[in-house]
């Protein structure tokens, strides 16, 4: 597959246009950030591990209906994808209250929630990716309302099968990202499903496999993401 030109580079991929149209190539880099970007610093191998086990997660989903944009992987990095338009959009599930909604809400880290939690933020970094609701997203025009019914069930059933395939790993998923896009006209799933964009605790221990070892300097960062890895190859 021909690469022809960079389309964009984020904070943990780079997007290539390669010369199928239909097709982008992602290449997965260990740079990591925090906290919008104000903490920066490097996870030895987690290009690699990202690479991997969201092309794992993400065949295991289209094999449960979930269309997504994954083709294949082409090296230990990159990976081949649809041409999808992403929407600008976030969409974040969360079973356990940690992070962000502990500290707005007052609500305990660690506290089960009695119902999955759906959330939407504006992707946007110079905003700071702000919380946004349905009324925000009609308003702005950043998705139908059909568009939006559609994420909404997909989040759901993918926490769902996300919460089974962890469970059988000893691996407790506390909340995760998802972002989609627009691929011939329907919305499909995108991006990534890792350690970066999911909090997952050991079921037993309730250690931390996750981007937070980064996030609040727990040490041990590059040994939890292989841990996960290893976990679900």
């Amino acid at each position: 597959m021909k690469i022809l030109e960079m389309l964009y580079e984020g904070k943990a991929k780079k997007v290539y246009k390669t010369e199928d149209p239909k097709k982008y190539l992602v290449e997965y880099k260990d740079d990591a950030t925090a906290f919008n970007g104000a903490k920066k610093g490097t996870i030895s191998q987690k290009g690699i591990i990202n690479n991997k086990m969201s092309s794992l997660l993400f065949k295991m989903l289209e094999e449960k209906g979930i269309k997504n944009h994954f083709e294949g992987l082409v090296s230990d990095r990159e990976m081949l994808v649809k041409a999808v338009e992403i929407l600008p959009i976030e969409v974040i599930m969360r079973n356990v209250a940690a992070g962000s909604l502990s500290k707005k809400l007052g609500i305990e880290e660690g506290t089960a929630l009695k119902t999955p939690i759906l959330e939407f933020c504006y992707k946007d970094d110079s905003l700071g990716d702000p919380m946004i609701n349905d009324y925000h997203i009609a308003a702005m025009e950043l998705a139908s309302e059909e568009q939006l019914e559609t994420i909404k069930g997909y989040a759901f059933k993918i926490n769902e099968m996300l919460q089974e395939f962890f469970k059988e790993k000893g691996i407790k998923l506390i909340d995760f990202k998802l972002e989609f896009g627009l691929y011939e006209g329907e919305v499909i799933l995108a991006d990534e499903i890792s350690p970066d964009t999911c909090r997952l605790w050991d079921m037993s221990t309730g250690e931390k496999l996750d981007k937070d070892r980064f996030r609040n300097d727990l040490g041990g960062i590059e040994e939890s993401y292989n841990e996960v890895l290893k976990r679900i190859q």
